[in-house]
């Protein structure tokens, strides 16, 4: 066909384009979702934007390229399955770069007004507008598009309650009173958070990386090897540690400051083995049906090549276009402190795990909000900045929309350009 027929080096055009787009849309991803992993450690002034940046480009990465696999299947054939164009690839073709175009240009708009949009409601956003206008409303999976849809109220609500408790723990046993158990909670919660990369590891990392070895372990290995590296990543922190927690003479922000070292790099990990769909999971469909066309040999689990693209593209979005958005998350919602800001990330990070477990493409930032609205509930609703929450909702109700907008759009052009 003449959609797969002119090559660059052996490789499909078409194939190219798809993979510039889909690194385009992780830029947009990066430079907008960044706030969600760093947002609250620079508001709260724990570390600078450079130190941010650096510490995230690491582990969202790392969480993209080991673990953002199955999320990605969830994107790429479970809001509309890719079976249905079985007849007309170059349609099922073009609207994946038309969904991949359309997202990439509006998070690159929003990042650079500083709006925290959810890359997952633009995303999924386009490729139901790309469905419905190419084969109707009957092409939409809206079993799963509901699922992803109730994800989106559960998420906030769920980090919202954590983040709660877990900033209630911090100011009511460990700050407001001399407790002998203080060493072992902050301990708890640093297992907590090392349980939550190694469970996301070992699940989702293992079974992409090796999976020629047919590597499975039940859930319940799974669960057992991960509190051994929990329990691994909490000595270390302990011994690195310890003297910053013994006496008094330790102010106990300053404390929680050291530990949102830590769960920043866990939020960033479990932010990319999320969110790295968002960008891909239409590549992905771009290369399987190319393949198809060519009568090639196409592997059915996301290639690794396409995950560290994701993860390349989310490093430098972030790193270049990620502050203005970082700015909204950390500083216009709740005044923070280290000690709100680390009860949010921990929260922020266990929700995005347990979804990511599920295969369920939840939006960080309304985990991620979700949990400071939570932490400002708890000291009381005139400390949350209610019109720039107002904003960000708002912002969430119109994405999904102008997704799918500016897929058709787009789609309708690509077609009237190249069709033959």
């Amino acid at each position: 066909m003449a959609i797969v027929e002119l090559t660059v080096f052996g490789i499909p055009l078409i194939l190219i384009s798809a993979a510039m787009l889909g690194f385009f849309t992780a830029y947009g991803v990066g430079a907008n979702d960044v706030a969600n992993a760093m947002g609250t450690s620079v508001g709260s002034k724990v570390l600078t934007v450079s130190q941010a940046v650096l510490i995230a480009a690491i582990f969202e990465f790392l969480g993209a390229f080991l673990a953002g696999g199955g999320v990605t299947q969830t994107i790429r054939k479970g809001v509309i399955d890719p079976e249905l164009f079985t007849g007309n690839l170059d349609l099922l073709i073009y609207g994946m770069i038309s969904s991949l175009f359309a997202a990439g240009s509006w998070l690159i708009i929003a990042s650079l007004r500083g709006w925290p949009v959810s890359t997952t409601h633009t995303i999924v956003g386009a490729i139901v507008g790309f469905g419905i206008y190419s084969l109707g409303a009957e092409s939409i999976n809206w079993s799963v598009v509901s699922n992803i849809a109730i994800s989106w109220i559960t998420s906030p609500v769920s980090s919202a309650i954590v983040a709660a408790i877990f900033y209630y723990i911090c100011q009511e046993i460990l700050m407001k009173r001399e407790s002998k158990y203080e060493i072992l909670i902050i301990n708890f919660f640093i297992f907590l958070a090392g349980f939550a990369i190694c469970l996301i590891t070992i699940t989702k990392g293992l079974k992409n990386l090796l999976k020629q070895q047919d590597f499975s372990l039940s859930f319940s290995d799974s669960l057992m090897y991960s509190a051994i590296g929990a329990g691994v990543f909490t000595l270390i922190f302990y011994y690195f540690s310890r003297s910053r927690f013994k006496g008094g003479d330790v102010n106990s922000e300053s404390q929680f400051a050291y530990l949102m070292i830590f769960t920043s790099c866990a939020v960033a990990f479990a932010h990319g083995s999320n969110d790295v769909a968002n960008a891909i999971g239409p590549l992905a469909a771009i290369y399987q049906a190319t393949n198809q066309i060519l009568n090639q040999p196409y592997e059915l689990e996301t290639p690794l090549w396409i995950l560290a693209l994701g993860g390349v593209g989310i490093v430098l979005g972030l790193a270049t276009l990620g502050y203005r958005v970082m700015k909204t998350i950390g500083e216009k919602i709740v005044k923070l402190t280290p000690t709100k800001g680390f009860a949010a990330q921990l929260a922020a990070a266990l929700t995005v795990v347990v979804a990511s477990q599920l295969d369920m493409p939840v939006s960080t930032t309304h985990t991620l909000v979700g949990a400071v609205i939570g932490i400002g509930f708890v000291e009381g609703i005139k400390t949350v900045n209610l019109r720039s929450v107002g904003t960000i909702f708002t912002s969430w109700i119109v994405t999904l929309p102008i997704g799918a907008f500016l897929s058709i759009l787009f789609l309708e052009i690509f077609i009237n350009t190249f069709a033959y």
